[in-house]
């Protein structure tokens, strides 16, 4: 019999150190490195030929997501910004260490033109496009609502919504039928932090896009749901603006006692781009340590 795994001990509950970073956050300079699966992924094959396009895809949720459907015989085309160019290099190594076609595509989803240039340069590139997973995503700490500068919550919702429809409008003319679309939102959506008010707003406005589309592309035979993560340790939480005691008690407030790795929400991905879920659309599927949505 094979020996379980203790999800409580599977990676550290200790404070996360102090550290600040600039948005956006990269992976270099992220303490602990963050786990994707780098070394722990297995594939089986549950993606084989599919072709995707992951946005924020360099680090965090979106290189695990990355190097899981690439290591399940995807093909993966990632955006991400140009500052997170290096970081955008490594997953394209590892997705093509996984024998499949890597793609990096630089630039800014609050661009319309460069956020519906994406799917055309992925589908050429990887000769058609199956999977659209919509992650790029940006969130600060808030000290109140009088503090929130226009520009500021301009840049979160250009972001996490308006990039998100940019991309997923473009794509739907090259989408067949079997085809799926994924969203990342966040527990935010359902149990919103006051600090974090602007991006809490945009992940519960992607729940309802999500339920909305699902109905539009059902009939077509395209399935659209949303991953909902809890306290994920990726670059992005030491460049939003926490002081160290917020940092050091990062996730250790979940029933399992510690913030979760993007490793941790790969399979999920997986899950609901594979044909193991053919039934299941206008889905949110919480990965939060038991946190409830």
């Amino acid at each position: 019999m094979s020996e379980q795994i203790d999800p409580r001990n599977l990676h550290t509950a200790e404070p996360f150190p102090p550290q600040a970073q600039s948005q956006p956050g990269l992976t270099a300079r992220t303490i602990p490195t963050p786990d994707h699966g780098e070394s722990r992924y297995r594939g089986s094959d549950r993606l084989h030929g599919r072709r995707a396009l992951i946005t924020g895809g360099d680090s965090g949720i979106g290189r695990a997501v990355a190097i899981a459907f690439a290591r399940e015989g995807a093909d993966v085309a990632i955006a991400h910004l140009p500052e997170e160019q290096a970081d955008a290099d490594d997953t394209v190594d590892i997705i093509r260490e996984a024998g499949r076609v890597g793609l990096s595509l630089s630039g800014d989803v609050r661009e319309p033109d460069f956020a519906e240039a994406i799917v055309s340069r992925a589908a050429d590139a990887l000769g058609g496009l199956d999977l659209l997973v919509l992650n790029a995503a940006y969130q600060k700490d808030r000290d109140g609502l009088e503090h929130l500068a226009d520009d500021e919550f301009d840049r979160v919702f250009r972001t996490n919504l308006y990039g998100m429809i940019y991309t997923a409008r473009a794509a739907l003319p090259l989408l067949e039928p079997g085809a799926s679309i994924i969203v990342t939102s966040s527990i935010q959506a359902f149990q919103p932090s006051p600090g974090l008010i602007d991006y809490a707003m945009t992940k519960a406005a992607q729940v309802a896009f999500v339920k909305a589309l699902a109905e539009e592309l059902g009939p077509r035979g395209i399935r659209v749901n949303a991953v909902a993560p809890g306290p994920i340790w990726t670059p992005l939480i030491p460049a939003t603006g926490w002081d160290a005691e917020r940092l050091a008690s990062f996730g250790q407030d979940t029933p399992l006692g510690r913030a979760g790795q993007p490793a941790e929400l790969a399979g999920a991905y997986v899950y609901l781009a594979s044909d193991a879920a053919t039934y299941v659309s206008g889905a949110v599927l919480p990965v939060t340590g038991g946190k409830p949505l």
